[in-house]
């Protein structure tokens, strides 16, 4: 049967295109690929950028759905769920892991370490909100970083402080003489 078409090869209908039409062994039927456009995955970037209410320490705010299902896995890690806690350490991992390098103010390290109730210390230690006067006695003073004074004042607007919280709020400064205190400030550098 040299070059001859059998009569099942030449019958043509309903899956059996034409001969001339068909593709040749090892061609693609879509040579171009996928046109560039629409994943066709999950939603998740809509679903997860919609932006919810939620409560927190009885205030409201509004926050990314992505950033409430973190919250609220971040709050079940800390009360003790064992399946949270492994999946936060999952989630900051991956985040490590895709984080962009050559950011200078991106997260390098994320330092848990417990607190007495009551006690600030070490988490205005850890945020740089604060700097100890000894850094080898548990007992020793912290003193606020400029940067914090500045911005909790600001956070007051109008609303002034008496000489003597004045006079506290300095003593409670490391370096008082580089805060921009404000305009309605009476206490000298």
């Amino acid at each position: 049967m040299t070059g001859e078409t059998s009569p099942r090869e030449a019958a043509v209908g309903y899956r059996r295109p034409p001969a001339a039409t068909r593709f040749t062994k090892g061609q693609s039927g879509n040579p171009r690929g996928r046109p560039k456009g629409k994943a066709n995955g999950l939603p998740y970037e809509s679903v997860l950028g919609q932006i919810v209410t939620i409560t927190e320490n009885g205030q409201t705010k509004r926050v990314t759905a992505a950033e409430a299902f973190l919250l609220k896995l971040m709050k079940d890690a800390f009360a003790g769920d064992a399946a949270a806690m492994r999946d936060m350490l999952s989630t900051i991992e991956a985040a490590k892991s895709t984080r962009d390098t050559t950011d200078p103010n991106a997260i390098s390290q994320i330092v848990i370490s417990p607190m007495r109730p009551g006690s600030v210390t070490s988490a205005l230690k850890h945020l740089r909100m604060g700097t100890k006067l000894c850094a080898f006695t548990d007992k020793a003073r912290v003193l606020l970083e400029p940067w914090i004074v500045e911005a909790a004042l600001e956070r007051r607007g109008d609303e002034t402080l008496s000489v003597e919280e004045q006079r506290t709020v300095m003593a409670a400064t490391r370096t008082p003489w580089r805060v921009k205190w404000p305009e309605w400030w009476v206490l000298g550098d």
